[in-house]
């Protein structure tokens, strides 16, 4: 059904393009161009990677109908892997933040807009200058009908032409979640001073507030 819904919107679908110098279109309004998602009263997860993960933590903790975000690792072999294992690149896992919201109040297409308008997906394995597989752009399903949208997000997105080069974006089956050591949690809020905060983070923060008014806690 959804997929009936790609042709009306591809004309139409605008992504935010984050750390390139090609000019930016406006913003991903993703949730607008599919049918109203079915909600029902049990909070939902999702589970983004879209380089550092203290970057992400930052933006959904602003997003209304968001509960909790908290960082860690998904997509590799090694169990329980600790930051510096997965920071060699070599485990298979990338940053992530698992997302739990309220499907009454905030939509996962809705969570895709800020995903896809957040962070540059067409960047294989590097956002800015955090370069390696744990840096991935990643999208860890839950359902079939996470799948679904996902999949259809990146079609309309390749298909709309505002990107040179296509979108890479991994579209995989969630497995397991590992929590990253507690010092990651909050980290912007709490380091926001630091020179990788100041440079790095805020930038996209701010972004997210400007682009995504409507969507940010009160």
């Amino acid at each position: 059904m959804i997929g009936k819904a790609i042709s009306a919107f591809i004309c139409i679908i605008s992504l935010l393009a984050c750390g390139r110098n090609e000019p930016q279109p406006s913003k991903f309004e993703f949730s607008k161009m599919v049918e109203q998602e079915q909600t029902n009263d049990s909070l939902e997860m999702a589970t983004f990677g879209a380089g550092c993960f203290w970057c992400v933590e930052a933006i959904y903790q602003n997003v209304n109908g968001v509960i909790e975000v908290k960082s860690g690792y998904s997509g590799g072999d090694i169990k329980n892997p600790s930051y510096k294992e997965v920071c060699t690149g070599r485990t298979g896992h990338a940053e992530v933040c698992q997302i739990t919201f309220d499907p009454r109040v905030v939509s996962f297409a809705q969570l895709l807009e800020v995903f896809f308008g957040t962070h540059d997906p067409t960047t294989l394995n590097r956002q800015g200058a955090d370069v390696g597989t744990q840096y991935r752009s990643a999208i860890f399903y839950h359902n079939e009908k996470q799948k679904e949208l996902a999949e259809l997000a990146i079609k309309a997105g390749n298909e709309s032409g505002n990107w040179p080069d296509p979108i890479v974006t991994e579209v995989s089956a969630f497995t397991t979640f590992y929590p990253a050591e507690d010092y990651h949690d909050d980290y912007f809020n709490l380091h926001g001073e630091q020179p990788y905060c100041q440079m790095v983070i805020a930038p996209k923060v701010d972004k997210f507030k400007k682009k995504f008014s409507e969507y940010m806690k009160k």
